[in-house]
């Protein structure tokens, strides 16, 4: 494909914008297909995934992890000189892993004969199309009956008084610090924030989440609230909940974080502040106005359940959407509208169900209700729950914190959601996500023979307590 004047557009059988986890699959398997098709990345080819969420956050705490195990090494009968962590260190690694991610993603697509990787911003003027403003210079126009938005989000930056005057971190910003902050202010406290707070705890730091709201990680129920505060304020990590953030200034040597608690207001005084306030839509850049369509009251692009925008011939997936934002809703996304337009099936995301972790130390591993949800519904149900300490792998291993918790429906015994706070949380909740997907009753994973010691064979003991 030839650079283009703005009068005149390359026709194309399908254009894919961003290259996260729903759009660099789709544009494959489309130009697999026989599709002509154009994938368009204005950043690093990977999406928010691999170059600023999941593979960079996840080899840092790797890297936290082990300089907490590592002062913890006596509890082990392990002898340890004084542990200090080398951030520029774990800076290095974390982007060479992020390079070979990115890289090898890039290398991916340019693999195939269909399909050319544009890099540079697009944005849309026609109804069915786009002109890309190159990277290395000039633009192109391209024009498609099929296009698909995999634009994502960036971190969401609140109205407070004074905080564009500050230098403030973010979730992509802070793991690009040269050096362990003296004390580091967080706001907000969602899984961003837990995250964050907890690594940079464990690699030196003093650490204050702020919370507007009563709990941390609100969704949740109120015992996995209770119980990761207690975790982290163990380790040392101040938490302050219902307090506003008011305004910030700079003091020269660090910022001034002036919040409210109830009528009385306060100043913490830290070296470095997060903002860690959630996420908002990419979709703004995209001049959807060109196009007939509007994005909903929080910035998403409203899609039906077959990843459709109300605009005929334009998709929209993963977290541009207003789904939650995890990498595998946007991959299930991509599936959705790969079968659907190469197989003519009408497979949709309705009722799909959708795991989560957050990752601090022990994990918290969800999937289904969460036991408020399921007496807010009205359901009859019955809740199994068992505390890590009564784990044996937990137990063996040193990790007795958190708990395993079950929702089952009280007639059926189908199992209906579950929480597991605790080591290796992520994983073990997928062994409940199974039994769900299976329609099993909460009493085959009681009587099944999994192997000792595990921490799945604690499912045994966790819904044996249903029989007391």
């Amino acid at each position: 494909m030839e650079a283009s004047t703005q009068s005149q557009a390359e026709r194309l059988d399908a254009i894919v914008i961003g290259t996260g986890q729903g759009g660099k699959p789709l544009a494959a398997d489309l130009a697999r297909a026989g599709w002509r098709t154009a994938i368009v990345e204005k950043g690093r080819v990977g999406g928010t995934c691999v170059v600023a969420g999941c593979t960079p956050t996840k080899t840092m705490l790797a890297s936290a992890r082990v300089a907490y195990l590592a002062r913890r090494a006596v509890e082990y009968g392990v002898r340890t000189g004084s542990v200090s962590v080398d951030l520029e260190v774990v800076r290095q690694r974390k982007r060479r892993i992020v390079d070979e991610w990115s890289e090898g993603s890039q290398k991916g697509l340019q693999r195939h004969a269909n399909l050319e990787l544009i890099l540079g911003e697009a944005w849309f003027v026609g109804i069915r199309e786009v002109e890309v403003a190159l990277t290395d210079g000039g633009t192109r126009r391209l024009k498609s009956d099929h296009i698909f938005l995999n634009v994502g989000g960036r971190p969401r930056i609140p109205a407070i008084a004074g905080l564009d005057t500050v230098a403030y971190l973010t979730s992509t910003s802070i793991m690009e610090l040269e050096e362990v902050p003296d004390h580091l202010l967080v706001l907000g406290g969602g899984f961003i924030g837990l995250e964050f707070g907890q690594m940079f705890c464990r690699f030196g730091a003093e650490v204050t989440i702020v919370q507007k709201g009563p709990s941390l990680i609100p969704r949740e129920d109120a015992d996995v609230t209770k119980a990761m505060r207690e975790i982290l304020e163990q380790e040392g990590v101040k938490v302050r909940t219902e307090t506003e953030a008011v305004s910030v200034q700079s003091t020269g040597s660090g910022i001034d974080l002036h919040v409210r608690t109830g009528d009385k207001e306060s100043v913490l005084s830290g070296s470095h502040l997060l903002v860690s306030a959630g996420r908002t839509s990419n979709a703004d850049l995209l001049r959807l106005e060109s196009t007939g369509l509007a994005v909903d009251e929080r910035g998403w692009i409203p899609v039906n359940e077959r990843c459709e925008t109300k605009v005929e011939g334009i998709w929209a997936l993963g977290d541009v959407t207003g789904a939650p934002p995890f990498t595998h809703t946007a991959y299930d996304d991509y599936r959705v509208i790969r079968v659907n337009l190469l197989e003519g099936k009408r497979r949709t995301t309705t009722d799909r169900l959708l795991p989560y972790a957050l990752f601090t130390d022990p994990q918290l591993g969800r999937v289904g209700l969460t036991e408020r949800e399921a007496r807010d519904k009205g359901l009859d149900i019955r809740v199994a729950k068992l505390p890590m300490s009564r784990v044996a792998r937990a137990i063996e291993v040193n990790e007795t914190r958190g708990f395993m918790k079950a929702v089952v429906d009280n007639s059926t015994g189908r199992i209906l959601g579950a929480a597991i706070l605790g080591t290796e949380g992520g994983e073990v909740v997928s062994v409940l996500q199974m039994a769900m997907l299976g329609d099993l009753a909460y009493s085959v994973l009681r009587d099944s023979v999994i192997a000792h010691p595990t921490l799945a064979e604690s499912l045994n003991n966790l819904f044996m307590t249903l029989d007391h």
